[in-house]
């Protein structure tokens, strides 16, 4: 098996070093990349606006690496008044390691429908939610928030970006390197590495690969695309994937 990692650093690089020390032959090839986002300088505005009881969401590790570098500068605390929410447990650890304050999270799968789940999300009338993600992405969680009498606020923490390849060129020197495992953590990643490999290779080689996904909507996405060996792993973080791909 040889394993081509796609997620962002660091994560995309941590998970192919202990890759290599378990004896796998792994790459990391980001697709993606991260800067600033439009909304961060008003986030500490927009924290300290909030009311005793209302609600944090974090979305992912790195709006809660922007977020806390904003905040830092602001020379600012997280309110222990607040309640805080994050995607999955490796979100709500980078969240209390940076605020020392507790965090919920859904324990099952890391996806918006399972935080929904949560007893303490189902009744917010006259509740402020506000919500650090990056650019786009699912607006399934703050839709249902909203209905559920939540005041909904946006912030984009950070903005990501692809990172530009040759096609033709990194689609040859994958399959040279003789790849035949692809893991891929987002939708937009997948359609990315899909659209990136030019159709012969495609066909010879992209969508014979088997591929591990973290969600039964990146399964179905991928089925679609034409993927047939397809595995889901239970989280999208590290320990879970590496679970996967043993």
């Amino acid at each position: 098996m040889t394993i081509l990692v796609t997620r962002p650093s660091p994560a995309g690089e941590q998970l192919v070093s202990r890759l290599r020390a378990l004896g796998r032959v792994a790459f990391h090839a980001p697709l993606i990349d991260f800067a600033p986002g439009n909304d961060l300088a008003r986030l500490p505005q927009g924290l300290a606006e909030l009311q005793a009881g209302d609600l944090v969401f974090a979305l992912s590790q790195h709006a809660v690496s922007y977020a806390s570098s904003v905040i830092n500068r602001a020379g600012l605390q997280w309110s222990g008044q607040l309640s805080y929410y994050a995607i999955g447990r490796t979100t709500a650890l980078a969240m209390h390691r940076i605020s020392s304050l507790p965090v919920d999270y859904p324990r099952e799968r890391e996806i918006s429908e399972m935080l929904l789940l949560l007893p303490t999300l189902q009744q917010l009338a006259g509740k402020q939610a506000l919500i650090m993600r990056g650019n786009g992405g699912r607006e399934l969680l703050g839709e249902t928030l909203a209905e559920r009498g939540a005041a909904v606020s946006y912030y984009e923490c950070y903005q990501r970006s692809p990172v530009h390849y040759d096609g033709s060129e990194q689609s040859a020197h994958w399959q040279r390197a003789g790849i035949d495992t692809l893991v891929v953590t987002s939708g937009e990643m997948l359609q990315q590495l899909y659209t990136l490999v030019p159709d012969y290779y495609r066909s010879s080689w992209l969508l014979r690969c088997r591929l591990i996904v973290v969600s039964e909507r990146l399964a179905t996405l991928a089925q679609e695309l034409g993927w047939s060996t397809i595995r889901v792993a239970e989280n999208a973080d590290n320990d879970a994937l590496i679970r996967a791909l043993q």
